[in-house]
């Protein structure tokens, strides 16, 4: 699939490659929906290379003990992974000035609202509404 170039971003993270359909975001976006990645700095990085109009959130812990902790009670990694992990969560943190807003998931409540705050921000964009909205923008401008 990498060969045929199919993907808007691709990584290998921890050992394991992931990728996003690029067919799947272009369609979903002609269609007005929203697109949410859960992707590190270097998949951000391609999207940004190759798309002029996202809006990118860096997501922080609260500090690194939770972190850990986290990862711990997700039950998904071993001891080496969540320590290779932390390790790496230092370089993924130099990386939070190349995105749009900054987001700090202490409380969860506030994050999420955070997070709805922005994407509303988003879909207001002139950009955005033009697209969706022009029929009626031209009505609205038309001579009588």
């Amino acid at each position: 699939m990498l060969a045929q170039d199919v993907f808007l971003e691709h990584a290998e993270v921890f050992g394991n490659h992931y990728g996003t359909s690029s067919e799947w975001v272009t369609t979903s976006l002609q269609k007005g929906i929203d697109v949410i990645l859960e992707i590190d700095w270097q998949g951000a990085q391609q999207i940004r290379s190759k798309m002029r109009d996202v809006v990118s959130i860096f997501i922080l812990p609260p500090s690194r003990e939770i972190l850990a902790e986290r990862l711990q009670n997700r039950n998904q990694d071993g001891a080496d992974v969540i320590a290779l992990r932390m390790d790496q969560a230092k370089n993924q943190i130099t990386h939070y000035s190349e995105y749009d807003y900054l987001v700090v998931n202490d409380d969860f409540a506030v994050a999420l609202q955070e997070l709805v705050t922005i994407i509303s921000a988003a879909r207001l964009r002139v950009s955005r509404q033009k697209k969706f909205r022009q029929e009626l923008i031209d009505q609205l401008c038309k001579k009588s």
